[in-house]
């Protein structure tokens, strides 16, 4: 059973455990840079992080700042990211994001939790990925596999990945506010997956309740 006396335990497990799979493609390449963090995010949404990662890098190679992006412009931001899910949209929303940044705040990300969300397209899951990567702030990131994993686990019974933040903001350890989301990510993606989780390569599984599992797989090669 996983509750509060011993999720700090369990987060150390598993910190240790995904150290052979990469980190989640928004921060290899926010690198600690609100802007990198900002666009990042807005690629990467229903993308694969390869394909986040490689267009993320084209795309800053070409722009650093919300100038830049304007200046080159949609079509060539289109290009870029490519192929990234919903390319075109995405571009349209950077120009956008950028024309409020630069309106509103002299073209800088703003570092309140308030003023991000009040950016068109800009959600809690975003602002708070923004607040911990690029600021250094407190904040728990909460997307499909922190929710799913920390549910699936029957830590937290929420029904929203709104509920799940809120919920962990008042049990989970600050310690570990900045990082669950990275821990919980690469070990959704990689071990606890949406679909056919490999339980039998996990160091909790003993801990685990299993909740809305209806195959799971024992190891790799069953892949």
């Amino acid at each position: 059973m996983i509750n509060v006396s011993n999720i700090a335990r369990i987060l150390e497990v598993l910190k240790e455990h995904i150290k052979e799979f990469s980190n989640p493609a928004v921060e290899r390449v926010g690198r600690r840079d609100p802007f990198r963090v900002l666009v990042s995010a807005v690629i990467s949404a229903r993308t694969k992080d390869n394909v986040t990662r490689v267009a993320a890098g084209r795309l800053f190679e070409a722009a650093k700042n919300p100038h830049d992006l304007i200046k080159i412009g949609e079509s060539r931001i289109e290009k870029l990211i490519y192929p990234a899910g919903f390319y075109r949209n995405k571009a349209k929303s950077l120009i956008e994001l950028s024309r409020a940044l630069i309106d509103r705040f002299e073209g800088n990300v703003p570092d309140n939790m308030d003023d991000l969300l009040s950016l068109r397209g800009v959600g809690r899951k975003t602002a708070n990925l923004v607040m911990v990567l690029g600021f250094d702030r407190y904040g728990i990131c909460v997307d499909t596999h922190v929710h799913r994993v920390t549910n699936r686990w029957g830590f937290l019974e929420t029904t929203t990945p709104f509920e799940t933040e809120m919920m962990l903001r008042k049990i989970l350890p600050k310690k570990y506010w900045k990082e669950i989301n990275r821990i919980l990510v690469t070990f959704g993606k990689n071990v606890c997956k949406p679909i056919g989780p490999l339980c039998g390569t996990c160091p909790i599984e003993k801990n685990c309740e299993k909740r809305f599992i209806k195959k799971e797989r024992k190891d790799r090669s069953t892949l």
